[in-house]
């Protein structure tokens, strides 16, 4: 070995070693001798056994005699080597050498002490623990992106939101895994991606509503941060951080559905209050049957006989005569009386909107139907149903008419679910519907369906007696509509009324009333203005015979009157109401119409 070359070799500052055939020590570098505490210049002939860790076979003294022998080589092969200190774990290759001035060949070994580095190396494992553990405890899905876009870590979040194996996906596209296309399913291009915005600009960018795709290919409702790793101010890499939005997406899904079912509801009940709202100006107008002839005696005994029964009612009379009243006495009276009443005037209803009309219809069932309508079948559930007019109804929707009552389930126009309801249904015509179904323009099955139990109503001109009451109470309530002062009606014009026959009914009666008091002047009623027939000095009185024989008198003198007169009878019968000999037998009433008429008019035995 040249001078230079020793000199180079035993200043190194590696470990550097040279043996001989019989693997004895022939030079050993200075950072050798430090670890063995050997002074800089002592040729002490030391064996490869004392240089070698005895207890580590990674590499045996076979082995170095072998690449004496043939000239192998071993390359990185960990070692235990033997210092002052003890043992050190180390990095070793070994190779045949032929030095110039010995015969023989020599062996160079090199090591290199990894004792340092295995700390390190097991301090930075500890520390990637820590570090994964940390990670692994967030509930949000983390992972990271290195410049180009890759994977190079993911917590346990990510795992469990995503399906990803992180050591699958290490140093793969994050994009091209999660996030390749939109929700639709559309392409999404990795440069509109904001997670790569983030290797770029080096700005932090957030996402509220997006979709990452599981790998099992469905698509994950999420909002993300991606938030740029700097490093001498350029962007590194970035850190991905998402929540799993799946949950809120579902809530505000089932709000939007609520939403949408309390407008529906919301819709529904002003339909309702609308309606209602009519069928309260409609009850306060006509809430009273007014009338005590005989044929209306029979008639309202009809109504007492079948209101809390199921049955189905047919009421049979001519136009005006009050057929919706009487429907509305027959609920009032039933068991249902605190369910609704809806009413539908068949005759009303445009052929082609009847079935919407009646059934309901969904959005976008047909033209114009921008919003959810509730039929009038279902708004009359739990309660009655009155068709008016029911011999208007079209012949094509006679059939689902039958079916809907028959079943008491039907489906709204546009839709195919099925509603449920209990109905009980009045309905009225003044058609003879026997004649109907002989021309072929209504269902004979429909008609028995309808006509269970059938009430006949008495037309005016039959019950004559109940043109007095009925005209004060129509002069009483229009004067009050109208804002008139009370007008007062003559005995004279009172006898001209019964003598009418009054072919449009009480709806007629009523009109003349009307008629008559927005023609009036001052205090008369001029019922010859209204009523052709009725002469003028019919509507006048003189004052003489005023004098003499009151023609007429106030709608308060009258219920005075009236007043007067059930109290006359229940001091008579010392206020006895019922049975032989009673108020009610001698006023000539019903026990219950004379207990009514007693709380209408305030009458108390201490009074």
């Amino acid at each position: 070995m040249s001078k230079n070359f020793r000199r180079l070799f035993q200043d190194s500052p590696s470990l550097l070693l040279v043996l001989d055939e019989a693997l004895v020590c022939r030079d050993l570098s200075k950072a050798w001798r430090d670890r063995l505490a050997l002074p800089p210049t002592a040729q002490v002939p030391i064996s490869a056994a004392e240089l070698f860790d005895p207890a580590d076979d990674s590499v045996s003294l076979d082995q170095l005699r072998a690449v004496v022998r043939d000239g192998s080589a071993i390359v990185d092969a960990k070692v235990g080597l033997l210092t002052a200190d003890g043992t050190i774990q180390a990095r070793m290759a070994a190779w045949r050498f032929q030095d110039a001035d010995n015969e023989n060949p020599l062996l160079m070994v090199v090591a290199t002490d990894i004792g340092e580095f295995d700390r390190t190396l097991a301090e930075f494992s500890q520390l990637q623990t820590v570090h994964q553990l940390i990670l692994d405890a967030a509930g949000e899905g983390i992972y990271g992106l290195d410049s180009a876009g890759r994977t190079t870590f993911g917590n346990a979040a990510t795992t469990e939101i995503l399906g990803w194996q992180i050591d699958d996906v290490h140093g793969r596209l994050a994009h091209d895994m999660h996030h390749h296309s939109h929700v639709d399913g559309s392409s999404y291009p990795r440069e509109e991606c904001p997670i790569y915005a983030a290797l770029k600009d080096g700005e932090v960018h957030r996402v509220d509503s997006e979709v990452f795709w599981h790998a099992d290919g469905s698509a994950i409702p999420v909002e993300y941060t991606s938030t740029p790793i700097m490093q001498d101010g350029r962007p590194t890499g970035a850190v991905v951080v998402f929540r799993d939005i799946s949950k809120r997406k579902e809530i505000e899904r089932q709000r939007e559905a609520a939403y949408e079912e309390i407008k529906g509801l919301k819709e529904q009940l002003e339909q309702e209050r609308d309606y209602l709202r009519d069928e309260i100006n409609v009850t306060v107008n006509f809430g009273e049957i007014i009338g005590e002839s005989q044929a209306l005696k029979r008639t309202l005994a009809q109504i007492e006989a079948v209101a809390r029964t199921t049955a189905s009612v047919l009421i049979l009379g001519e136009s005006g005569v009050g057929k919706e009243m009487i429907a509305r006495a027959i609920h009032t009276k039933s068991d249902r009386a605190d369910k609704p009443l809806v009413k539908v005037n068949c005759a009303s209803i445009p052929k082609d909107l009847f079935e919407s009309e009646f059934f309901g219809h969904v959005r976008g069932a047909f033209t114009g139907a921008h919003q959810d309508r509730v039929g009038r079948l279902q708004l009359a559930d739990g309660g009655t149903l009155f068709l008016d007019e029911v011999g208007e109804i079209p012949m094509s929707q006679q059939g689902k008419l039958l079916r809907a009552l028959q079943e008491g389930e039907f489906e709204r126009v546009g839709d195919d679910k099925t509603v449920s309801v209990d109905v009980r249904v009045v309905a009225a015509t003044n058609r003879d519907l026997m004649d109907e179904i002989k021309a072929g323009r209504f269902r004979e099955d429909l008609f028995y369906r309808l006509s269970v139990f059938p009430v006949e109503v008495p037309p005016l001109r039959d019950r004559l007696n109940d043109v007095a009451p009925l005209a004060f109470r129509f002069l009483e309530q229009i004067c009050r509509e109208l804002g008139r002062e009370p007008l007062r009606m003559t005995q004279k014009q009172l006898s001209a009324l019964k003598q009418h026959d009054w072919p449009g009914n009480i709806r007629e009666l009523k009109n003349v009333i009307e008629r008559a008091v927005i023609s009036s002047t001052g205090g008369r009623l001029r019922l010859d203005l209204a009523m052709p027939n009725v002469s003028a000095e019919t509507s006048m009185s003189t004052e003489q015979s005023a004098a003499e024989l009151p023609e007429f008198m106030t709608i308060a003198e009258f219920k005075d009157l009236e007043k007067a007169n059930i109290a006359a009878a229940l001091r008579h019968a010392d206020w006895k109401i019922w049975g032989p000999d009673g108020a009610a037998e001698l006023l000539g009433m019903k026990p219950s119409t004379l207990t009514y008429q007693m709380k209408a008019f305030d009458i108390v035995k201490h009074r």
